[in-house]
């Protein structure tokens, strides 16, 4: 079945559309964000990735007949609106964070400008794709930040679904993760993956410590010019796995000499303890070359404590803690309205989190001897927009605490904007770009951040702020709701 991401929504944001569509409202111009709250694992950010499939599927949106919302929207009441959907092509703009972005809380991730109707059907299937991709992104920059070393994503047995698992290999190498194992991601983003062998591999070739050593030699025969890994521990790891490998590899002229690289896999047992004595044996045995790469339930936690150990360990394979977010499986991004036909509005909510900013926003990030310094989130064209924009002096306060600020003096700064406009009047217009690319994006952006902010635990909290205009514009709206509600109360 062909998956029409168009339409993985619920129903209310079509039972919805009907009361805008036969109330009249249906031409009025909304504007909608797309931000999150709350970063996993008490860190301050994440990794924007899946902008791409959210553009594909706005493009896609007003493709099906009547008869499929008659599915789920029946009745002669709603035959009207059924036709209109039919029709309804998305016709308005999109600015959105690039792939690879880092972007904090509260920040405009993706922002909709567009009819109302147009823009209410897309919450649910924008949201669906932004909170799986970015929950594997962001899950994967954490594994990937615990170790200087290689990380290949190999989850895909343990992903939600194959479209999770095609898309979160995606997510995982934008998230700094150096491949995937997963076939079909990297046929449809030209991009590599990777693979060892399995331990019904090496089993197929009968029950014992002669045919192991028989699985090795016909592997690296039936593999001779490529890279190749040999999974030493169905048995044994020290007491025939890699004797079986090594003598393999000797047999079949595979040595330090061999061009693609060659190396062994461990996955089981302490892997600390085994990757140093593997190595010790390696070495002696004149295989200095031969890599040790590292599977078995893998974390950021993990490999932190591996690489603590002085663990002898070159590349790492991990699956569901990447492929899952495994300890945050759920990522909170959510889709608000901010402004409609002009006028700012808010969600206002006794949880203060919750409180989300008004009206038509651009976030700048401003960058102070070529270290990104702060963020910066204006209305578009206010006075703060202005002054960042001809790099004035520049003042900033924390909005809940105003013992942090600085002030930065005139033209000492540079900037940047975070949404850049990639869909204009229904066409997308964003640039193509690779995934690589994509991974290249985030780690320039990683490490333009101070090394502190980039912690994985406990890290410095990087500064984020919105305008006096913006911060004025939401008192005042919720001030006057506040007031609305004590006039009620009175009567």
């Amino acid at each position: 079945m062909n998956l029409k991401t168009s339409y993985c929504s619920d129903k209310y944001q079509y039972t919805m559309g009907k009361s805008f569509y036969d109330y009249g409202m249906k031409d009025k111009i909304s504007v909608f964000n797309l931000f999150f709250r709350k970063a996993p694992d008490n860190n301050n950010w994440s990794v924007v990735s899946g902008v791409q499939e959210v553009l594909e599927m706005i493009e896609s949106l007003g493709s099906e007949p009547e008869s499929f919302y008659e599915k789920f929207i029946p009745g002669e009441e709603y035959r009207e609106f059924r036709k209109y959907l039919s029709t309804m092509k998305f016709t308005g703009n999109v600015y959105a964070m690039r792939e690879g972005e880092i972007a904090f809380p509260k920040e405009p991730i993706i922002t909709v400008e567009a009819p109302i109707i147009e823009a209410q059907v897309l919450e649910t299937p924008m949201l669906c794709i932004m909170n799986h991709q970015m929950a594997i992104a962001t899950k994967a920059s954490r594994v990937t930040r615990s170790t200087s070393k290689p990380v290949s994503e190999f989850g895909s047995r343990r992903a939600h679904g194959p479209w999770a698992a095609t898309m979160g290999g995606k997510a995982a190498v934008i998230g700094g993760c150096a491949n995937t194992s997963n076939i079909l991601t990297a046929a449809m983003f030209n991009t590599t993956c990777t693979g060892t062998m399995a331990h019904s591999y090496v089993t197929s070739f009968g029950c014992s410590i002669n045919g192991e050593r028989e699985a090795f030699k016909t592997y690296i025969s039936t593999h001779k010019g490529e890279p190749m890994i040999l999974l030493i521990d169905t048995y044994d790891t020290l007491n025939c796995g890699l004797p079986n490998a090594i003598a393999a590899f000797k047999e079949c002229g595979v040595d330090d000499n061999y061009p693609q690289g060659y190396g062994i896999r461990l996955d089981s047992g302490d892997l600390a303890y085994l990757s140093r004595q593997c190595r010790s044996i390696l070495d002696q045995n004149g295989l200095k070359k031969c890599k040790i790469f590292a599977t078995n339930s893998l974390d950021e936690y993990l490999i932190t404590e591996l690489e603590r150990q002085d663990a002898q360990i070159d590349s790492y394979g991990v699956g569901d803690a990447i492929a899952t977010s495994k300890h945050n499986p759920c990522f909170g991004n959510v889709y608000k309205l901010v402004q409609i036909d002009g006028e700012p509005v808010l969600k206002r909510s006794e949880d203060k989190v919750k409180l989300i900013n008004p009206g038509f926003q651009i976030t700048y990030r401003i960058i102070y001897k070529d270290a990104f310094e702060a963020d910066v989130t204006c209305l578009r064209g206010d006075a703060t927009s202005r002054r960042i924009e001809n790099c004035e002096e520049l003042y900033l306060q924390d909005e809940y605490d105003e013992t942090k600020n600085r002030t930065y003096p005139a033209g000492s700064y540079k900037w940047k904007i975070l949404q850049e406009e990639v869909m204009k009047e229904g066409k997308i217009i964003a640039k193509e770009r690779t995934l690589e690319q994509k991974r290249a994006y985030y780690f320039e952006n990683l490490y333009s951040f101070n090394e502190t902010e980039r912690r994985i635990i406990n890290p410095h909290y990087y500064k984020v702020d919105i305008s006096d205009e913006l911060y004025d514009l939401k008192l005042n709206l919720i001030n006057k709701i506040i007031g609305e509600i004590k006039e009620l109360k009175r009567r």
